[in-house]
């Protein structure tokens, strides 16, 4: 009997009459022996011979309907056949098909190295072949071609390097016409010397978002016709739920549940519960998905290079394969969990800081443990890398968002309005303006910067704009000197990024005002340009409290205290960063860092949000709702 497969299947010498079938039977001057296949016979697999005797699950035959009914009729008759087979189980696509059509050619179908799913270099309905649309959606970069395929079961990868990034690799012909050589973009092709091949002829493997036909052969029209139709929003879905299960497929997404879309996001909203409606669950969202990718990162098999650093805390020095993949992100203060459960220790676990992650200079992450403690320092392999996840700064964006719904006082009528989107009649504060628009210590302001900073503070709110090296983060500082000598109050700069923090509090530090940068627990341990300005830092540099002095230097001696000390040590340690952070006149921290404990008492006038359009509309809220919880009156948003 003919199953569904003869009827999708097509033959792997064909390649449209391509001159280049030849160059890349061997690709690799390393293999360049190409493998004899036998051809595939198909004619006796004709459409209508095939349409017109098909067997039924219960053994009974159909037939003559292809020699006397019209063509549609036909095409129905045979397509209920097909599903009926479906239906009975009968008819079971191979492994190597598409995960999302099922087209199973062996020359159209490529295998992904990191999730070892098969996908096609069918377009469908949607604008990229499906196996490009899968790396993309995935950030997978690695593929293998099916065996029988014209080259093989083989592996793209740089002539050069050995890189099998195949967003980076690309191909040159060699001056011998039966070759044709693999090198990544940067910096194999670039740079190679070699007089076989001109590096000015380099093109690269993926053109028009899908794979060139001479490395995977597009299906053909009728394969297309007979496969599974699959939408960009089911591929998007799909993919969304194989990170939960490697194993769901298309009929998963009919479960209850499954298909429920979120609100979308609109330019006005009714009011801000409208508003908590709709961001909420997004952020609800986000928080499970990156929770299920921490969690998804566990390294095993590691070894570890075990250092004392200065402050007398060990320090784990390891590699992640993952990382040097890109399958997985890293930054430094991120926390990570090293485990031992081999057979030489008995099992340890400890949690630590990453306080270095690779570079040029070294491929190696520098992991700071909170505890010495029971460190096997002895032991070297066997070890266990867990991702922590934390939940801090969605919790955060969600009780910012609960608190603009229900403290009315939480932000201005005017700044209320604004953020819901709702039309509003230009206001202009009642201010003082400066004789001098340049801040002490900053380059002269030139007439558009001027503009910028006369302009924000005549106004509740205020978005800049300028292309890069315009010295936004110049006139954010000179917007901040005038805004804590104009106004009664502190200022608060926030940002998405820690770098782009920064860099602010640098640049505001020059002008002369107290300037406090706060960081997170998990970075207190980080150096940076402006350390000496962070909370931590001017705690443990605080001269005039002599008891909490004796204290820090116990600790970091011993490297912990007793518990009544420990007790002192704390209360000290709160009633020192009370002081400094209220005599401030800016503090500077991320926008997640807004919702820092530390920060709740403080009264702040002024928020400015560098790189605002960088910054998740809930994660900025954290630093607005944070700001007007006590002022009754203007805020200033730059």
């Amino acid at each position: 009997m003919d199953t569904f497969e003869n009827f999708q299947s097509d033959t792997a010498s064909s390649y449209g009459g391509m001159g280049v079938v030849d160059d890349t039977s061997s690709i690799y001057t390393a293999n360049t022996s190409s493998q004899s296949r036998v051809p595939v016979d198909l004619e006796s697999l004709s459409i209508t011979d095939d349409r017109s005797f098909t067997s039924s699950p219960n053994g009974h035959s159909h037939g003559g309907h292809g020699k006397t009914g019209s063509a549609a009729t036909i095409d129905e008759d045979f397509d209920a056949v097909l599903d009926d087979l479906k239906d009975e189980g009968q008819v079971a696509l191979p492994p190597h098909a598409c995960s999302y059509c099922g087209i199973h050619s062996p020359a159209s179908v490529v295998k992904c190295l990191i999730c070892s799913k098969w996908f096609c270099n069918s377009r469908g309905n949607t604008s990229a072949s499906h196996i490009v649309n899968h790396l993309v959606r995935a950030k997978h970069k690695e593929v293998i071609l099916h065996s029988e395929s014209p080259l093989g079961e083989t592996v793209p990868e740089c002539y050069n390097c050995g890189s099998k990034n195949v967003f980076m690799l690309g191909f040159i012909p060699a001056k011998s016409d039966t070759v044709v050589v693999l090198l990544c973009r940067q910096p194999c092709a670039a740079v190679s010397k070699d007089i076989s091949w001109n590096p000015a002829l380099w093109a690269p493997l993926i053109d028009d978002r899908s794979f060139l036909s001479w490395l995977v052969k597009p299906p053909s029209e009728q394969e297309q016709l007979r496969s599974r139709q699959i939408s960009f929003q089911q591929i998007n879905r799909l993919e969304d739920l194989w990170r939960e299960n490697a194993n769901a497929t298309l009929d998963d997404l009919e479960k209850p549940g499954v298909d429920d879309e979120p609100q979308p996001v609109i330019l006005r909203y009714e009011d801000a519960y409208q508003y908590q409606n709709i961001f909420g669950p997004l952020v609800k969202i986000e928080a499970d998905y990156d929770k299920r990718l921490k969690e998804s990162q566990t390294q095993t098999d590691i070894t570890v290079r075990w250092d004392l650093g200065l402050n007398q805390k060990r320090v784990a020095w390891f590699g992640l394969p993952k990382l040097e993949s890109g399958e997985v992100r890293l930054a430094v203060g991120d926390e990570l969990r090293l485990k031992y459960n081999g057979p030489l220790h008995t099992p340890w676990e400890g949690d630590g800081h990453v306080i270095k992650i690779p570079n040029n200079v070294s491929d190696e992450i520098g992991l700071e443990l909170r505890r010495s403690e029971g460190v096997p320092i002895e032991i070297t392999h066997g070890y266990t890398a867990d991702f922590v996840w934390k939940s801090t700064s969605f919790d955060r964006m969600q009780l910012a968002m609960k608190t603009f719904a229900v403290d009315e006082k939480s932000v201005s009528g005017y700044i209320y309005h604004k953020l819901l989107g709702h039309e509003l009649e230009p206001q202009v504060l009642r201010t003082q303006m400066p004789k001098r628009f340049s801040a002490p210590g900053l380059p002269e302001l030139n007439h558009s910067q001027m503009f910028a900073v006369k302009s924000v503070l005549q106004k509740p709110l205020s978005l800049i704009q300028g292309p890069p090296g315009t010295g936004k983060t110049v006139t954010s500082a000179s917007i901040v000197y005038h805004l804590a000598k104009m106004n009664p109050g502190q200022v608060l700069v926030c940002a998405p990024s820690n770098v782009a923090v920064d860099q602010l509090t640098e640049k505001i530090h020059a002008t002369g005002l107290k300037v406090v940068r706060l960081s997170a627990k998990s970075r207190e341990a980080l150096d940076s340009s402006v350390s000496f300005l962070t909370l931590h830092q001017q705690v443990a540099n605080n001269t005039t409290n002599i008891e909490l002095q004796k204290l820090i230097q116990l600790k970091n001696e011993q490297g912990e205290l007793s518990s009544n000390d420990e007790r002192k040590y704390k209360a000290l340690i709160r009633q020192a960063e009370k002081e400094i952070l209220g005599a401030a006149d800016v503090i500077c921290c991320t926008c997640v860092g807004a919702g820092d404990p530390r920060l709740s008492k403080l009264k702040f006038r002024t928020v400015l949000i560098d790189e605002a359009t960088q910054a998740a509309e809930p994660g900025a809220s954290i630093s607005l709702v944070r700001v007007r919880r006590v002022i009754d009156g203007v805020i200033q948003n730059a």
